[in-house]
């Protein structure tokens, strides 16, 4: 009986964790809270920043606000970039605004290489901000590079035009976006059968997550956990 009670006591005393431990796990607990909290902070102060320091001198010097408040304010500069986004957005609808576009365009287009320029980023603004069609609407599992190994990519739209008329199937193809890891803004464009497209029931940014985490964070982990555990009781 002693000889368990010690055992049993000296097993408790093995599980318990030493000072070093605690601390260690306090620290990486602490890291998970502070470090997205911090990178974000970090990102929007460093954004203001440099919006602040491409619009502020384009201001006369008499109307910048550190001749009246003798403080340096960030996000100044991102005011008035949106106030005046609003105001030219606001006249391109009207009649004036649009024969005004329409004139401007027209010098642009007697101007070769300016005129490259122009239409490329215009076409790129138009595809990403347009209304008429969701972007990234549903995210999929392909196989790439080679059959048996799967990645996860973002449909775009439907394959139109001539890429649609000159593909040999006789299927529809669908155009994907194949994200890197763990940078999802540079990838490749895949034009596919819709049949080698799985569509998944995950959202874009849960899918976007696992890309960026390189698969450490799964969506809707736990209750996929409990599913299995489920699925493996019921057995």
């Amino acid at each position: 009986m002693k000889d368990e009670a010690g055992d049993d006591s000296g097993g408790s005393e093995r599980r318990k964790p030493g000072l070093f431990a605690g601390l260690r796990g306090s620290f990486l607990t602490g890291l998970v809270v502070v470090l997205p909290v911090g990178l974000t902070i970090w990102l929007i102060w460093t954004v203001t920043g440099w919006i602040d320091g491409w619009v502020l001198p384009l201001i006369p010097n008499r109307f910048r606000p550190e001749n009246y408040i003798p403080i340096d304010l960030r996000g100044v500069g991102v005011v008035i970039f949106l106030i005046f986004t609003i105001i030219v957005g606001w006249m391109a609808k009207g009649l004036i605004g649009r024969s005004l576009i329409r004139w401007g365009e027209h010098l642009v287009d007697r101007m070769p290489v300016v005129r490259s320029i122009y239409s490329g980023l215009k076409q790129i603004a138009e595809t990403v901000f347009a209304q008429a069609e969701t972007s990234f609407d549903k995210a999929c599992l392909l196989e790439y590079p080679r059959k048996g190994i799967w990645a996860i990519g973002f449909i775009s739209t439907s394959t139109k035009g001539e890429i649609a008329q000159k593909t040999p199937m006789n299927e529809p193809f669908v155009s994907v976006f194949l994200p890197t890891t763990p940078n999802p803004t540079s990838g490749f464009l895949l034009f596919l059968p819709q049949s080698d497209v799985i569509e998944l029931d995950m959202s874009v940014e849960d899918a976007a997550k696992l890309i960026i985490s390189a698969g450490l964070v799964y969506p809707n982990g736990k209750a996929a956990k409990e599913a299995l555990e489920d699925q493996a009781s019921a057995v």
